[in-house]
């Protein structure tokens, strides 16, 4: 019911090794219209990840800083402003997730750490995929009745094992309002919150009509 993060994901990932040069992830960063690589060891494995923020830092200050200006940085914004390889560059540890993932687990991370796109990776931490806000944001593109039925077939009868007949389920812009008696306040309760986690669900209208606990 949920999608997961491999549902959405690009296999189609540009990254750097960890000596990745300045100048050559300020040329790919442009040439590949991209806003992020994640930073691979020897044995592809996610260590970091370099943005454009991380090179503004030496775009921007150089190695050289004024004294004032220096002494209100962070040790971690001096090192960047003074590296040179993407190992110095980057931010550690990266923020990832794995293909099983829910797209909302991805979509909480992303809005948490502020970030744009974070690096799939597989148990042994190497690199499989990468997905994107654009990515996270598909799941709603799903039609009204297409979330009508999933509504209807996979929460009601299918995680909630309830009789789809007791129910009327109407989906207006994503917006799901569902009416009827359910079994029990229980299973109302359980039916809206599993609807409010569908796919393509961008808010829960309970209309339901609650029999006596």
């Amino acid at each position: 019911m949920s999608a997961t993060v491999k549902d959405v994901m690009s296999t189609h990932v540009i990254a750097v090794r960890e000596n990745a040069t300045y100048k050559e992830m300020a040329a790919r960063l442009h040439e590949m219209h991209v806003s992020a690589f994640p930073v691979l060891d020897g044995e592809d494995r996610v260590i970091g990840v370099i943005s454009e923020s991380d090179l503004l830092a030496k775009a921007a200050l150089g190695e050289t800083m004024p004294d004032a200006l220096g002494g209100m940085m962070r040790a971690v914004e001096r090192a960047k402003a003074t590296g040179v390889t993407a190992g110095e560059l980057m931010t550690a540890p990266a923020a990832t997730v794995d293909p099983d993932d829910t797209v909302a687990h991805a979509a909480r991370l992303m809005y948490g750490r502020r970030v744009k796109r974070l690096p799939v990776t597989d148990g042994a931490g190497k690199l499989v995929g990468i997905i994107s806000r654009a990515d996270v944001l598909s799941v709603y593109g799903k039609t009204d009745l297409d979330i009508r039925r999933d509504i209807r077939r996979e929460v009601i009868a299918g995680a909630c094992g309830s009789d789809p007949a007791r129910f009327a389920v109407s989906v207006s812009d994503g917006i799901v309002t569902l009416e009827g008696t359910p079994e029990s306040p229980a299973a109302g309760h359980e039916i809206v919150d599993a609807a409010r986690h569908a796919d393509g669900v961008v808010a829960v209208r309970d209309r339901l009509t609650y029999p006596p606990s």
